[in-house]
């Protein structure tokens, strides 16, 4: 059984996979604090479900790309209740998770974030008789660019996550834009990305930033420019 874990976004979520079955899920899409809420989340679902933490297998989490605040939080929070139940962890790709929403969806899933500053945080899969291939690796890439590489590609182009509307507009719309339902990283994604994913300790478990915090990149480009 793996509990998964997202707060990479806006939206939050966690969920527990045993197999192919989601035993509980509980997803929350609102500007509330993840610190706030993602622990009782948790707790609340575990409750419900009648399942122990010590029961659980391991703890997957979204470990990136995403808010550099929200991937903290979810990160912090998979740390404390893996170390606490002596659980290992899975960092999962948060475009990953998204792309496991279209299990049974045939297509080509174009997993996207909106990264700020006209970019996107993108990977590209193909979803296939119940299997989810990767085509690219996770990365920051210009609207432009990513509508340029889209319309070399044939077949059924689904945009999904929380730079899909972005995509969708640029784009002019060419390409079909997943109902909300699926759109957004759950916490069942999470899980099931995580089924054949190294395990990890909780001291070995790092959030995955594409690029560099703002102030980061701000404070870089005084330098340069001294």
């Amino acid at each position: 059984m793996i509990l998964g874990i997202d707060s990479s976004a806006i939206s939050a979520g966690c969920a527990l996979v045993e197999g192919d079955k989601i035993v509980a899920e509980e997803y929350l899409n609102t500007r509330h604090t993840h610190s706030e809420t993602l622990l009782p989340m948790i707790s609340g679902m575990l409750k419900s479900a009648g399942v122990e933490l010590s029961s659980v297998d391991k703890i997957a989490v979204s470990a990136g790309p995403g808010s550099f605040t929200g991937l903290r939080i979810g990160i912090s929070t998979a740390k404390g209740l893996a170390d606490a139940a002596q659980k290992p962890c899975v960092a999962v790709s948060t475009l990953e998770a998204t792309a496991y929403n279209f299990i049974g969806t045939d297509g080509i899933v174009c997993a996207c974030m909106d990264a700020r500053c006209k970019q996107v945080y993108n990977a590209l899969f193909k979803s296939e008789n119940g299997v989810i291939t990767r085509l690219c690796e996770d990365r920051a890439i210009s609207a432009a660019d990513l509508s340029a590489e889209l319309a070399e590609i044939s077949g059924n182009v689904i945009l999904a996550g929380d730079g899909a509307e972005l995509m969708h507009a640029f784009t002019e719309e060419k390409y079909a834009l997943a109902p909300s339902l699926l759109r957004y990283q759950r916490g069942s994604g999470v899980c099931f990305a995580a089924r054949n994913a190294p395990e990890l300790s909780p001291a070995a478990l790092m959030p995955t930033y594409l690029r560099l915090p703002q102030a980061e990149r701000e404070r870089l480009a005084k330098v340069d420019n001294a």
